[in-house]
Order: structure tokens, then C-alpha cells, then sequence
């Protein structure tokens, strides 16, 4: 079975859905076609228990906040990953306020966002944290405190049990957000679905990606049911896949797409749905992270509103898995393993022996040991009362250097080809929280002269009002933006 279309979308995740809905509404006419490999949209990383659900504003995140070797903080990070998940905000609110996206309970609910250290040390960092951060609009509303009874009023669960004397300290963000990733997914896919030229494929995994001499793609498809092949011819590939975007790209055989590995990390949480437990806590706290840790890794106590149930998440625990994708196969990783990447890989290693180090811990990390992490946060916290969940797995980006080694990145990376016909999003966090700003970095990336163009420009702003302006500049902007978004996601 052959099919002709524009655009070619691979995963049914936050990416491809946000991707889609931003080319429908800027091309209504747009022909285009999803496939996913599983039964289910959103079922990987985008799902809500693959994830913390942490609407990423770089409030409470301290690894966006790095201390600079004359001692000073280093808020750019901080301040770009705020700035996206507000752009992120308009366009949900602009779904919402148009009813093109429904999810039943609210996909985002308000949440303080708090960090949260003890000792001096740590204290000392967090303040001057403090003072660079609320020196921006963005950042203006965040309190501080070193006070017990204070914190005790924000987070009585944490407080409990500790002693009163312990060297404390804490910011809060009354503006914090926890997310349904997938639920906010699975309204976006279902809105596609019902535009005239979009096909939604689930069951169908994605086999091979060969380019034609005139340019269009042609996208080798597998039904996992019926057994049955098909081939699809798109003018444009993106290839949003998750952790199975490594391969596909590899497939691709674009020159951009070589000296790329990829370094898997899998995820556990503690999750706690006692009620009398969950009632004493209304934050997501997040604290400093391990030496040698990933960023994903960041002990974090979080509140969660999934589907108007209520409970805590504690984690994550960070293991090693050879999957790319939680669904995926124990030899994803040997398989992505070529002669062009093989060196990256090896470099990159060298250069993370604490990485792997920490990784081998946390495998082979005791119940016990996970449970005394937990009480750091929470000192009366009953073993009992808590079940450990496996979250979603993440592959992080090894990336060939100018001296042909390696280097271990984390975030996310834009590959695309130099005819820009394909583009490839590779990497993890923040992700789902900046989906909307990647997805248009992909767009100026891949279609330079039409997001110029007058029509496009209208419709951007129309979906992103603050779009092509800067919230980290104009404060008056960020707030304005802040109380739109406020009123239509009801975050009030």
C-alpha cells in the first residue's frame, strides 16, 4: 500500500502531536500522517506516570541554576526554560480557550514549586540563587526563608520530626505547575484526528527511511498486527520518537545524523496514595542533586493531580537498562552501536566514570537505602505507606566533538538534514515542559521562509501572543502572558 502525503509524523508523543497541531493550524490544508509502534497514544515518556509531571519553570530546579567557579550563580539556563514553558502555557491556553483540545479533568493544576537544602553550605547557594533570580520578572514572585516555622507552614509533612535546630532553607513559587503530559497528548492527538488529511496509524512501527532523488522521503511501514507493509512518500519526515529516534536517524543516513550515541538511563519512583499522608503536602520540593548524578536525577517530594486522584511521588532513583524505550528491546543499545559512533561512545565514557559509578550504586541500591532517601524529605515517612513504580526511560545524547571524541549532553538536540526535509529530536529533560518552543526551533529550523512569511507570523501570534518577543526582557510582557494563561488553564 503506497500513501502520499506532506508530513510524515514518527511517535505519538507530546513532540509529534505538538508538532501537528502547530502545522494544522498554520497550514489548515496540510496532509499529514502518525505513525506509533505501540496500541497507545503517548504511552512512553509522554505518559503521566513515566514522568515527575513537574511543569519545568527552572523555580525549584537547582541543577538549571549552576554555581560559577568566582562563586556566583548562572541563572541563563534557568531563565531560557522558564521562558519556554510560558510559551508552552499560551498555546495549551489557546486549545483551551478555542475548545480544540479536551481532556476531561484538567491536564495542569497549580502546584507550589519549592527548593529545599540544609547546611550552611547549601544555604549559602540557595540565597544568592535567590537574589540573581528574583532580579527578573520571572523569578520576582519567589520567596525565601530560613525560618523552621515558616517552612513548616509551606511543607508541614517535610517538617515534622526534624530537628528544630537543623540549618535549613527553602524557596516556594506559588505558581508552580504539575502537568498530565499525556493527557494533554492524547487531546492534542485526538483534536488531529479529527482534521480532514490527517491519518493516525497506532500498531505501526516505522522500518527503514530512504530519500528519493527528487527529495520526499520514503517511510517503510510495518502494521504489527495484520502483518502487512506499506510505504508512505512525505515531503517532510520528523522523526519524534523518544528514545527510538537514535535508530531511525541512523536509518535515515543523513550526514548530520553520524557520531550520535545514545546513553540510556532508566527511572523508579516511591509513590504514596494514603490520603491522611498526601493531605500533609502540597508541593513539588525539589533538592540538590547527588555528585556524579544525572540531571534527571534530582531528588525531588512531589504532589500529584493525575485524573482527580491525589498522591505523592518521591524519586527518581536512576538504574541502567539497555532499552531505549521503556517498551523497547534489552538490544537497543548494542544495535545502535557503529563504526561512527563507536569512538564517541568510548571517549564519552572515559569522561563519566562518576556517571557510571552513581549508575551502578543506584542499581544495586538497597529498599532500605531508597526508603532512607526518602526520609531526608520526609522523617516520619512509614515504609509501609510508600510502593516503588518504574517511570519512563530516557537516552541521553552522546555527541561526536571536534576532535573526533565524545561528550555526554543532557537536554535536547535538533538533527536535521542540510536539505531540510527530515529533523530528528534526540535527548530528555526538560522535554515535555518546552515542547511548544522546541517544536517551533524545528519549524524555523525546516521551514525558514514560510515562519517569515506574513500568514505565519499572523497565525503564531495569534496561537503564542508574546511570540517573537522576549519574556525574559520585557517583565511587563512575562506578566501580562502569566495572567492570560492563569485565568483560561484556571491556575488560580
Amino acid at each position: 500500500m503506497l500513501t502520499r502525503t506532506e508530513f510524515t509524523l514518527i511517535g505519538a508523543g507530546i513532540m509529534s502531536a505538538t508538532l501537528g497541531v502547530l502545522l494544522k493550524q498554520l497550514v489548515p490544508n496540510a496532509t499529514i500522517v502518525i505513525f506509533e509502534r505501540l496500541d497507545q497514544v503517548g504511552a512512553e515518556s509522554s505518559d503521566a506516570w513515566n514522568n515527575a509531571g513537574t511543569g519545568h519553570s527552572a523555580f525549584c530546579e537547582l541543577n538549571y541554576t549552576p554555581e560559577r567557579e568566582d562563586g556566583t550563580i548562572d541563572i541563563s539556563k534557568a531563565l531560557k526554560i522558564s521562558e519556554a514553558f510560558e510559551v508552552s502555557k499560551q498555546l495549551w491556553a489557546y486549545l483551551k480557550e478555542n475548545e480544540l483540545v479536551t481532556t476531561g479533568y484538567p491536564f495542569i493544576n497549580d502546584i507550589d514549586h519549592m527548593s529545599f537544602v540544609w547546611g550552611p553550605e547549601n544555604i549559602t547557594f540557595l540565597r544568592k540563587r535567590h537574589e540573581a533570580m528574583v532580579q527578573y520578572e520571572m523569578f520576582a514572585d519567589m520567596q525565601f526563608s530560613t525560618s523552621f516555622s515558616e517552612i513548616a507552614e509551606w511543607v508541614p509533612l517535610m517538617m515534622d520530626g526534624r530537628d528544630p535546630e537543623e540549618q535549613v532553607a527553602a524557596t516556594r513559587m506559588a505558581i508552580g505547575t504539575d502537568v498530565n503530559f499525556g493527557a494533554i497528548t492524547r487531546g492534542m492527538i485526538d483534536y488531529l484526528r479529527g482534521c480532514d488529511g490527517v491519518e493516525l496509524h497506532l500498531g505501526h512501527e516505522v522500518e527503514d527511511l530512504t530519500q528519493e532523488r527528487h527529495g520526499t522521503w520514503n517511510v517503510a511501514v510495518k502494521d504489527l498486527h495484520q502483518k502487512k507493509n506499506r510505504a508512505v512518500h512525505s515531503r517532510f519526515v520528523f522523526i519524534g520518537a523518544g528514545g527510538g529516534a537514535l535508530p531511525l536517524l541512523d536509518k535515515s543516513e543523513i550526514r548530520q545524523g553520524k557520531g550520535y550515541a545514545g546513553f540510556p538511563i532508566s527511572g523508579q519512583f516511591l509513590r504514596c496514595t494514603d490520603p491522611d499522608v498526601v493531605a500533609r503536602h502540597e508541593a513539588k520540593v525539589y533538592g540538590k542533586a547527588a555528585e556524579g548524578s544525572p540531571p534527571m536525577s534530582v531528588p525531588h517530594l512531589d504532589t500529584r493531580l493525575l485524573d482527580g486522584e491525589r498522591s505523592l511521588l518521591f524519586g527518581p532513583y536512576a538504574g541502567f537498562s539497555t532499552k531505549f524505550l521503556k517498551n523497547g528491546s534489552y538490544f537497543d543499545l548494542p544495535l545502535s552501536i557503529e563504526m561512527h559512533n563507536v569512538w564517541p561512545m568510548l571517549s564519552a565514557g572515559v569522561k563519566n566514570i562518576p556517571l557510571t559509578k552513581y549508575l551502578v550504586e543506584q542499581v544495586f541500591q538497597s529498599q532500605e537505602n531508597r526508603f532512607e532517601a526518602l526520609q531526608q524529605f520526609y522523617p516520619k515517612a512509614r515504609f509501609e505507606d510508600w510502593k516503588l513504580i518504574t517511570a519512563g526511560q530516557r537516552v541521553q545524547i552522546i555527541k561526536r566533538n571536534s576532535k573526533g571524541g565524545g561528550v555526554l549532553q543532557f537536554g535536547t538536540e535538533i538533527v536535521s538534514g542540510s536539505d531540510r526535509t527530515i529533523a530528528a529530536l534526540l535527548g530528555a529533560s526538560p522535554g515535555a515542559s518546552t515542547s511548544v518552543s522546541i517544536m517551533l526551533d524545528v519549524l524555523a529550523i525546516c521551514f525558514p521562509d514560510e515562519m517569515k512569511s506574513t500568514v505565519w507570523q499572523e497565525r503564531l501570534m495569534k496561537m503564542i501572543p508574546s511570540y517573537g518577543q522576549s519574556l525574559i526582557n520585557n517583565g511587563a510582557l512575562c506578566r501580562q502572558m502569566r495572567e492570560y494563561t492563569t485565568e483560561v488553564l484556571k491556575l488560580a
